[in-house]
């Protein structure tokens, strides 16, 4: 039996510790974590691959949860967030907006760079119910591990070395991101000069 010092122990901690943590607090990057854990997994074979995507799926979710449940909660920083500087008419095309489609919102917004954090403190903010949120939570984390653990998965068949396959995985993580970020940015500037308001 092996215990916590074993390295693949290791390894699985810190894969859920930094994708909880990153999920709470953007401040690590989890795709590039999952994204090197799936590397790993397949170059070494020190990892299994399942547990990385059940873990992944488990800390983002427990994450998202979290932060959706400070918005809910009636955080009066996420209200001010939400509601600031907004009219009435827009926060109300908002409430209708999540009721349509709010499932959809929250699955982009997991898989979208960026777009995770304001989608869930909107939702909480706009009383977006449990019921609806946990099973699109849980689609939108599912599909994320699988996208970012398939990378890992591109670059460690690459490699027989873990180092270069992880080194790969997390570049290959972050300029999807960046990618995203710029994509992103791009089509709001774009709807902003067109007069369309999302």
């Amino acid at each position: 039996m092996t215990g916590w010092t074993d390295p693949s122990a290791l390894g699985y901690s810190a894969l859920f510790g930094g994708v909880l943590i990153g999920s709470i607090v953007p401040i690590v990057p989890t795709g590039a974590v999952v994204g090197a854990a799936a590397a790993v997994a397949v170059s070494s074979g020190s990892m299994s691959l399942p547990l990385v995507l059940l873990l992944s799926v488990i800390g983002a979710l427990l994450g998202d949860v979290a932060t959706f449940a400070v918005a809910h909660a009636g955080s009066s920083a996420a209200q001010r967030w939400v509601t600031g500087r907004q009219s009435p008419e827009r926060l109300a095309a908002a409430r209708a907006q999540f009721e349509r489609r709010g499932g959809v919102l929250i699955i982009v917004g997991r898989l979208v760079p960026a777009g995770r954090i304001p989608v869930l403190l909107a939702a909480g903010a706009l009383e977006y119910p449990w019921r609806r949120l946990v099973p699109a939570a849980t689609l939108g984390c599912v599909l994320w591990a699988i996208a970012y653990a398939a990378l890992g998965v591109l670059s460690g068949g690459l490699f027989d070395d873990p180092v270069p396959a992880t080194i790969l995985a997390a570049l290959f993580v972050l300029v999807l991101a960046g990618v995203g970020s710029l994509v992103s940015t791009w089509l709001r500037r774009r709807r902003a000069r067109s007069g369309v308001v999302r």
